[in-house]
């Protein structure tokens, strides 16, 4: 076996959703409930009708990464060959950290809370990966001066998720001014990689990294945007150099992504419907608020996605947690270990479920603590 492949964990995350019961509140994986607009299915079924699905070029049919460059126009990156097509936002990022990095120089930086999967990526491939964590008393607000101070003499590319998975919080403009002009100063030779799959969910002004850095690699999917997360579809946005390259590591893992769901995304992206679901996100999370405020937990605003992140008592494990709150009050949450040491003591929520549950679900998770607090007081342990 592959000593890497054997060191690497298997997904925490999926390992607690799995758990949940058919009773279960789920608040775990980060899939909207929403149902896909079946308008953008229809018309690819019609393309296939009269062409088949054959294969498109490695990069992806030419006409799906003109409209995904000319939708987001960002500086620099407006032309089809800026993109490369993929199979989701995961493997966009896999293809990006390969084609980046060098296993025997280059760093990975992973600004936290964030998702494993970046840590584990690079360390498939060999590539050294750090974490910078952000301020617990600053409810993990994107602090460009943290991450300016997490770069090492080895740090070729900074990989930064905004809004974040799972905080919900995003870089605002002034923050990434600051972080941009630090690397200017550096020469501009480090990396960003923006994951922008939480874009059409933002409640509150953020940066689009891509607009303000030059040397930015922008990674996306229909996944969140369009209620399409078993459509595996998404994408690089780079330089053309760069885009050549990683479309080798596409070409070699995957030759080309879905035809049927390219012909998907390429009616969304021609309609001008990316944000078709951006309302009720905006409108939803007014409640999820309102909830959270009502329960009396700590808990995190978040900035845009569709996570809300809650405070467990002191000094409690949250991956002990969430396997008691599936055991005892039959709720699904996802442990805050998952996504970095200093996510400890948090859960993550997935809000997408409906208001009830959500609020029954806090509630489960109030009673808990609950629960805990007076035990701990008591002096004997929480069973």
């Amino acid at each position: 076996m592959n000593p890497k492949v054997v060191g690497i964990s298997s997904s925490l995350i999926r390992n607690v959703a799995s758990r949940k019961r058919e009773s279960s509140i789920d608040l775990g994986l980060g899939e909207p409930l929403l149902t896909p607009n079946v308008a953008h299915l229809d018309a690819a079924i019609e393309y296939v009708r009269k062409h088949g699905v054959r294969y498109t070029q490695n990069a992806g049919d030419p006409q799906l990464r003109a409209a995904i460059a000319s939708h987001y126009r960002y500086p620099g990156l407006e032309q089809a060959e800026n993109v490369c097509v993929t199979v989701g936002s995961q493997e966009a990022m896999y293809a990006t950290l390969l084609a980046l990095l060098d296993p025997a120089r280059d760093e990975l930086l992973v600004v936290e809370p964030a998702f494993p999967s970046y840590v584990k990526m690079a360390a498939l491939d060999g590539v050294a990966a750090r974490t910078v964590a952000m301020a617990e008393e600053e409810d993990f607000a994107i602090d460009a001066e943290r991450i300016i101070a997490g770069i090492g003499e080895r740090t070729r590319a900074i990989v930064l998720c905004s809004p974040c998975n799972p905080t919900g919080r995003a870089i605002s403009t002034a923050q990434a001014h600051v972080l941009v002009r630090a690397l200017e100063r550096r020469g501009g030779t480090i990396t960003l990689i923006h994951d922008e799959i939480y874009r059409e969910q933002n409640f509150r002004e953020r940066a689009d990294l891509a607009q303000l850095y030059a040397n930015t690699i922008a990674v996306n999917s229909l996944s969140k945007s369009n209620a399409l997360t078993g459509l595996r579809l998404g994408w690089i946005l780079g330089s053309a150099e760069f885009i050549e390259q990683a479309t080798k590591v596409h070409a070699w893992a995957t030759s080309c992504a879905d035809t049927f769901a390219q012909r998907v995304a390429l009616h969304i992206f021609e309609g001008n419907a990316v944000g078709e679901y951006a309302a009720w996100y905006r409108e939803r999370v007014q409640a999820v608020i309102a909830a959270l405020r009502e329960s009396g937990l700590r808990f995190i605003e978040p900035d845009g996605a569709f996570y809300c992140c809650v405070k467990l008592p002191d000094g409690t494990s949250s991956l002990d947690a969430a396997l008691k709150l599936i055991d005892e009050q039959d709720v699904v949450a996802i442990p805050g270990i998952a996504f970095g040491e200093c996510f400890e003591g948090w859960l993550r929520l997935s809000w997408v479920a409906p208001m009830e549950s959500l609020r029954e679900g806090l509630a489960r998770i109030v009673k808990f603590c609950d629960a805990h607090r007076a035990q701990s007081a008591a002096g004997t342990p929480h069973k």
